[in-house]
């Protein structure tokens, strides 16, 4: 894709990013064609040592993937000659994302009404765990706390998770889910706020990590309505869900009469699915564990790609469970564009993820891997 045809062409962000959200609502925006700097003090983003570290080097994987494209500006800010060049860089910015705790802001002239008075045309989103303002604003929080704090966590694991392995106590989702989600908001708050600067100026935007978290589960929320309280041990499909096959595993969903008929018909007819009370999408719910046995019991002797194949012959709603290594290789990502060969200074050339979305029909492209402390050249 042509660099200049590309939504955010022209426009600069300036990156104060300690931790995940703000460095990602920065890493969406510059893959959509904004240039980013990453503001750095002089040992570095906090990010540069979070592990795991990519094979054979001392390069975190986080970090190469949250930096892709962006250069990076070294300037400490507990000085005022410090305080002064960010101050001009921001003159010359449209969009500023913070996630310098409340507390210290006001002395490093990051606060809300310092930067108002100053760039009155700036986007200034702020990304914390439990957002600027409030009585949690000064909390401190990793993301298991954001994500149990949203309700997330009190869900999790369920479904085949949580029959197999019931002792297990709540967990949270692999990575950096809550503070990504929080990632997210920023950045479509930064695109709102910047649709709307010709006519009202620059914005302040306050994004809480744990709002956003909260979001994701909003089925679960909705249901509070009713009386219901999910839980982990009863949040499932009454039938259908994670369905483990003789090789690996799929997951399995059918919501519509015609989903559950091609179903039917994919177990290859079954006398037990010929009971008539099982016309009634109710009545499959209320009987769903013992469906959901009879489904497993076919599943287990079965390879994953010919129940997949054919039960999407059948417009059965099913898919795999890839592993790390199949995604990559799979021809469908290589397709769409979803990973870039790019050089990491450090471990080599390797696969990266480029972007969770297509552009006008299109993969978007990385313009490079991430930058050497202090480099500002964006690699072409």
């Amino acid at each position: 894709m042509n660099e200049k045809s590309l939504p955010l062409n022209g426009v600069k962000i300036i990156a104060h990013a300690a931790g995940v959200g703000a460095a990602y609502a920065a890493r969406l925006l510059s893959t959509l064609g904004a240039d980013c700097i990453l503001l750095e003090g002089p040992q570095g983003s906090p990010l540069r040592t979070e592990p795991p570290f990519l094979p054979e080097s001392k390069v975190s994987a986080l970090f190469a993937y949250l930096a892709a494209g962006m250069c990076s500006r070294v300037i400490d800010l507990a000085r005022d000659d410090g305080r002064a060049e960010l101050g001009a860089l921001l003159s010359t910015s449209d969009i500023f994302i913070d996630d310098t705790p409340v507390a210290a802001r006001a002395a490093l002239g990051l606060d809300e009404a310092a930067i108002a008075a100053r760039h009155p045309d700036l986007v200034h989103i702020s990304v914390l765990p439990f957002g600027a303002t409030g009585p949690k604003s000064g909390w401190k929080a990793d993301d298991i706390q954001v994500l149990h704090a949203s309700g997330e966590g009190y869900l999790l694991p369920n479904g085949l998770s949580v029959e197999m392995f019931p002792d297990r106590p709540p967990v949270k989702i692999h990575g950096h889910f809550a503070a990504m989600q929080g990632g997210i908001a920023a950045a479509l708050g930064a695109l709102a706020a910047l649709w709307v600067r010709p006519k009202l100026g620059g914005q302040y935007v306050d994004i809480s990590a744990q709002d956003a978290t909260l979001a994701v589960g909003a089925f679960a929320v909705q249901r509070l309505g009713d009386g219901s309280v999910e839980h982990r041990v009863e949040r499932s499909f009454r039938y259908g869900g994670v369905i483990p096959c003789a090789d690996g595993y799929v997951e399995l969903l059918t919501l519509e009469q015609r989903q559950w008929d091609g179903l039917v018909k994919l177990l290859g007819t079954p006398e037990w699915a010929q009971d008539s009370v099982l016309a009634d999408q109710l009545e499959r719910s209320r009987r769903g564990p013992a469906i959901n046995a009879h489904i497993r019991a076919w599943a287990s002797s079965r390879k994953v790609e010919d129940i997949v194949r054919e039960g999407q012959k059948l417009f059965v709603p099913l898919a795999k469970y890839y592993t790390p290594a199949e995604v990559m290789n799979d021809p469908h990502e290589k397709f769409r564009g979803l990973f870039q060969p790019l050089a990491v200074d450090g471990a080599g050339v390797l696969g990266m993820l480029v972007s969770p979305f297509h552009f006008d029909g299109a993969p978007l492209v990385l313009r490079g891997g991430p930058p050497v402390l202090g480099e500002m050249k964006v690699p072409a």
